[in-house]
């Protein structure tokens, strides 16, 4: 699983820009499943037949991100966000813009506090007043880079160990989940499994969930999990009244997130998934949120309804190019995917 997650955090796709990562989904599922395909939204598709209930195992692709939106005529960059930043975070950042000719570093700048008035210094820094400095000399000669309007561009991270069985990187959220269901599938793969199972690598979740409405619209799957990333209330400046959630100690499975306005998840799936962690002695959590949402939200408003659930690792600092998780939690959500999978027949 680490070598997993890491060499899916490495890899870099912002939401819209999800080809790398979809490219390692496919060659990582392919010994595992039947059949994959790509839609027009460009969600990845993988399906293993069977006669039993159809199960959609969604695991969004995407990672909060820039994009250029001008090119003023020193060179610097100008860009939006693509998904949720905290605006400091981005500040005095590696990214790597990614330009028709290839990738190519590149900072994020601003003024410098020495030049700021007294005021200034003590407002958080905007992105609005930031700009990327990839070295050009003036417009002409980032455009001959391979810059352009509309370039994407990702932070300049890779995986490190820490302590503990716990690894940093970016883009845990969600590229936890896609390991997640890779090393499900290869254990459902030797396993007696009746169900149907679709793993979908979901698109553009960090900006409106968009991917997943599609997919399951077009599969309408009898139940269906999302596999994501959550914030835990175990470290310095959150308390338990905010999350009861702690790395390490297993997979969250969600009863309500954004105070019942994102998912309240059906019972039955719920229960299944705790009764299935129960039975094989898998750690887990289960959660009840006031905080965002996941594909899931979509995915259970799809066509009359699709009974959902999510299953979550507990993230620390999420959002953020330095994610913290702990590697035991990656492997028990795993576990009780393909266990759940295994046991469907006796819930649904």
């Amino acid at each position: 699983m680490e070598e997993l997650i890491t060499k899916l955090s490495n890899a870099h796709g912002i939401s819209g820009s999800e080809g790398n990562i979809r490219t390692i989904l496919e060659e990582e599922l392919k010994p595992y499943v039947d059949e994959m395909r790509v839609d027009k939204m460009g969600n990845l598709i993988a399906v293993k037949k069977g006669e039993g209930p159809s199960i959609m195992l969604a695991a969004h692709m995407d990672e909060i991100g820039l994009m250029v939106k001008y090119i003023d005529d020193n060179g610097f960059l100008k860009f939006v966000k693509i998904g949720g930043w905290y605006d400091p975070t981005l500040h005095s950042q590696r990214v790597v813009v990614h330009t028709t000719k290839g990738p190519i570093p590149g900072v994020i700048g601003s003024k410098p506090p020495h030049v700021m008035k007294e005021d200034d210094r003590k407002k958080p820094p905007k992105a609005e007043d930031m700009f990327i400095d990839v070295g050009a000399k003036d417009k002409e000669d980032a455009m001959n880079m391979g810059i352009i309007i509309g370039t994407p561009v990702s932070m300049d991270r890779e995986v490190k160990k820490l302590a503990n069985g716990k690894i940093t990187g970016k883009a845990f959220d969600n590229r936890a989940g896609c390991a997640i269901v890779i090393d499900a599938m290869k254990q459902i793969a030797e396993m007696d499994i009746k169900a149907t199972v679709y793993v979908v690598g979901t698109v553009q979740e960090e900006v409106g969930l968009k991917g997943a409405r599609t997919s399951a619209f077009a599969l309408n799957p009898d139940i269906a999990i999302a596999i994501d990333t959550t914030i835990p209330g175990d470290h310095p400046g959150m308390s338990k009244n905010e999350s009861a959630l702690d790395i390490g100690k297993g997979g969250a499975i969600t009863i309500a997130d954004a105070s019942g306005r994102g998912i309240i998840a059906a019972p039955q799936v719920v229960k299944w998934l705790v009764e299935t962690a129960q039975k094989n002695e898998i750690p887990y959590q289960t959660d009840v949120g006031d905080g965002g949402t996941t594909d899931a939200t979509a995915i259970h408003l799809t066509r009359e309804g699709i009974p959902s659930t999510v299953l979550s690792v507990a993230t620390r600092y999420i959002h953020s190019p330095v994610e913290v998780l702990d590697l035991a939690d990656l492997k028990h959500c795993s576990d009780l995917l393909a266990k759940a999978v295994l046991s469907v027949n006796d819930y649904f």
